[in-house]
């Protein structure tokens, strides 16, 4: 059976993540079957729109299959990760600027490399199980995948708090952060795609009203600090040890990164920018970030006690996010 299950279904071009018992995770290969087949539908007549959704109830894509970055990163071989970032992020490009609606079902855990893919799509659709994280900053990287992109352009400083916490955001949160269209109940889901496939037509794609945001009401002036040490001190002062947990288990320098790339990416107008961006950083965070210890720390060992080495100061940030001269990403 294929990870991702790419065919033609009428007037509808159909993507279904396969991989339910390792939560729907991406790996590089299913990276590539997504960016060809949105390729070869992109002129296709036949294909009014395209469905993306995912097998099993608990994770539409809980993130990117990561296994291989972080085995060739532990002995020296960088470029597996560098090539992995590069390809990810030319298609989630590729689906933020498809000139035909993508239409994504996002059910249970969509965290990092799933925002990736459903973040980035025309037309969002959330139910009742959808919680959506970007945990990055748990294991040594940056919210990337045009993560910083959604998160800075979320109100107030929604988008630091979760970048920081990594927080899961509820249906109700999800539309208010700008990371959802519409919240339809998960039982309509299968009726609604016959339907759109059927029809080739986005137009009866109606949302019904979600769960009151709690993030919404959420006291979050903490995070107009400029640092990571200005944050936690106004964390301090307010007594709130719930954004101070998961902020003192996060890689330091993955945090003072996210909030520089947060903040950048509100002044971008075009996904693109963010994703340049992300990808000084990813570049290099199998050989200069904290990105092997936090990926033995959480995924492999599961002992959940990174030892942070990386230096994350303002000018090691600098050299993390410096321009990389012929390894920029592009999108040619």
């Amino acid at each position: 059976m294929a990870e991702m299950e790419i065919r033609r279904d009428r007037r509808a071009g159909r993507m279904t993540f396969n991989r339910p018992k390792a939560l729907n995770a991406l790996s590089h290969e299913m990276v590539k079957e997504i960016h060809a087949a949105l390729d070869e539908w992109r002129d296709d007549p036949e294909v009014a729109l395209v469905i993306i959704d995912a097998e099993g109830g608990k994770a539409f894509c809980a993130g990117g299959d990561i296994g291989a970055v972080y085995r060739a990163g532990l002995a020296g071989d960088h470029a597996e990760g560098q090539q992995f970032f590069f390809d990810e992020y030319r298609m989630n490009a590729a689906i933020d600027a498809y000139p035909k609606p993508i239409v994504a079902f996002m059910q249970g855990f969509v965290m990092g490399g799933g925002v990736g893919v459903g973040g980035h799509a025309s037309h969002r659709v959330v139910g009742d199980t959808t919680r959506i994280a970007m945990p990055e900053s748990g294991i040594g990287l940056i919210p990337d995948v045009g993560g910083s992109f959604l998160l800075g352009h979320a109100p107030g400083r929604i988008g630091e708090y979760l970048m920081m916490t990594a927080d899961r955001m509820d249906a109700g949160d999800a539309l208010h952060a700008g990371f959802a269209d519409f919240f339809i109940p998960e039982p309509e889901w299968p009726n609604l795609i016959d339907r759109l496939a059927e029809t080739g037509d986005v137009s009866t794609l109606k949302g019904q009203p979600a769960p009151a945001s709690r993030l919404a009401e959420a006291d979050l002036t903490a995070f107009e600090g400029d640092s990571l040490a200005e944050i936690i001190s106004s964390l301090e002062a307010q007594g709130n040890d719930a954004a101070l947990k998961p902020i003192r288990r996060n890689s330091p320098l993955s945090m003072e990164a996210g909030l520089r790339l947060v903040r950048a990416a509100r002044e971008d107008g075009d996904v693109k920018d963010s994703l340049a961006r992300e990808y000084r950083f990813t570049h290099r965070a199998t050989e200069y970030g904290d990105f092997i210890e936090g990926v033995r720390a959480q995924i492999i060992d599961k002992d959940r006690n990174p030892n942070w080495t990386a230096e994350a100061s303002p000018q090691a940030v600098d050299r993390m996010l410096a321009p990389l001269g012929p390894d920029e990403l592009h999108f040619d």
